[in-house]
């Protein structure tokens, strides 16, 4: 997950005792606050995407606060406006927040009340600023970077690495979990090299039947056996010149290896029913969520076809160890969701996006691209309020807070093991003060430790 940006508070009043009273109830909060007297002096250092929200009064001297709220609207919809009123001008605040205004504090306001809506409008305005980062980068990511997404140090490694062997002649062995995205590897792999403008054949051997694994991948003769009615290349042959994508290799039968073996060894197939070779140019790229190495030591995947296609390897880590690509990809599914379904993609809360965080997404990749299909047509999603209907979700603002605090804390233990010292450093909290949210969120620093 990218740094947030700090957010400053722009407060425009021009009531000076009110004026440097919010000033102060805001910084002792740690917030960084520029105070003005009038519109005339903040208009000129605002533009579009600044990471601030603003604080004015409803009446000011020249351009009045709904007016400007207006304005700056006009320049930057998504910025968050609070409003400042007198008990007679209630009415105008809430014509205000129907006009686009976050939210208004009225006259005499408490420290407490004043910090919790601008803390609640800095989220979001953070929020926002992030999810248009997010979408920059992804409108300006070219090449591989905009197929194996995420900016975390794995996945600049994954990229390297097919960048690497895309141009070598080596067959190639693809690691990973169900649904990290084993395949789009291998068409990387494909695509990248100088066999691109040929055919990427894949076939998978978990689904394969044994009785028709031959025919498969070898192909087969008219007459060859019954049904066998006309010649039919295999996977092998159709794959001339460019890659076969063998997924799920640690499925394939053992007496199918032998044979694989062979065409690998001899870059010749013998189709079934004939005794004639055909020769093959393709490149052989096989993907395993198992360890093929431990599978040949336990006679479960012949050692001798381990060798010889374990040369080159890609390793692709599973979702929960590069928590913070979850953003970018959730927004990079959502958008490509909302062009399928002609639908716009709603925004994501501070307290969704810690879900996403915090989830352990044993589905990876595919289980967060479904998460945000659904997302975006607005159904439930199991294990998580994202698509829930509004009632039923934190509604207040100290549940919304709780709600996203939880998540981050456990985003952060998680990261770091347990280790309760390094975890209260990253989240910039003092130790004491972590142990103590810890207690009160109910989890232990020990659930978190890896053997």
């Amino acid at each position: 997950m990218s740094q947030a940006p700090a957010i400053k508070v722009i407060v425009v009043e021009d009531d000076e005792d009110v004026r440097v009273g919010c000033s102060q109830a805001l910084e002792l909060a740690g917030f960084g606050v520029k105070p003005y007297a009038s519109v005339e002096q903040v208009s000129p250092e605002l533009g579009v995407g600044e990471p601030c929200v603003v604080l004015c009064d409803v009446k000011l001297p020249g351009m009045q606060g709904t007016e400007w709220l207006r304005s700056l609207h006009a320049m930057d919809p998504e910025l968050p406006v609070i409003l400042v009123t007198g008990h007679g001008d209630i009415s105008m605040a809430v014509q205000a927040m129907r006009e686009g205004a976050y939210d208004f504090v009225e006259k005499p306001c408490s420290s407490e009340r004043l910090v919790a809506v601008v803390r609640r409008a800095a989220d979001k305005r953070a929020l926002t600023l992030q999810v248009q980062q997010l979408r920059h980068q992804l409108e300006n990511w070219h090449g591989i970077e905009a197929v194996l997404i995420g900016r975390s140090p794995q996945m600049t490694r994954v990229r390297r690495t097919v960048l690497s062997l895309a141009s070598t002649p080596a067959d190639v062995v693809i690691y990973g979990e169900t649904g990290t995205g084993k395949e789009l590897v291998a068409r990387c792999l494909h695509d990248h090299s100088h066999r691109r403008r040929a055919h990427f054949v894949p076939l998978n051997c978990g689904g394969l039947p044994e009785a028709l694994a031959d025919s498969e991948l070898f192909g087969h003769e008219v007459g060859s056996f019954t049904g066998a009615t006309k010649m039919r290349v295999g996977k092998f042959e159709y794959a001339q010149g460019g890659t076969l994508f063998l997924d799920e290799i640690e499925s394939m039968p053992m007496s199918v290896q032998i044979k694989f073996l062979r065409a690998l060894q001899e870059r010749s197939v013998e189709r079934v029913g004939s005794n004639k070779p055909v020769a093959i140019d393709c490149r052989v790229i096989a993907a395993s969520k198992e360890d093929l190495k431990l599978l040949s030591d336990q006679q479960k995947f012949r050692a001798d076809l381990y060798y010889r296609l374990g040369v080159a390897f890609v390793e692709l880590p599973p979702l929960r160890d590069r928590r913070e690509d979850i953003p970018l990809l959730f927004e990079h599914f959502a958008l490509l969701a909302a062009s399928r379904y002609q639908q716009a993609a709603p925004a994501l809360t501070s307290g969704q996006l810690a879900e996403l965080m915090a989830h352990d997404w044993p589905g990876n990749v595919r289980e967060l691209r479904n998460v945000a299909d659904r997302f975006v047509l607005g159904l439930t999603i199991d294990h998580f309020n994202l698509g829930a209907q509004q009632g039923d979700m934190p509604h207040t603002l100290p549940e919304q807070v709780e709600h996203f605090e939880r998540g981050m804390v456990i985003e952060s233990m998680r990261r770091h093991h347990g280790e309760v010292g390094v975890a209260a450093r990253a989240l910039g909290l003092p130790k004491q003060t972590l142990y103590d949210k810890l207690r009160r969120f109910r989890l232990s620093a020990e659930e978190f430790k890896t053997p």
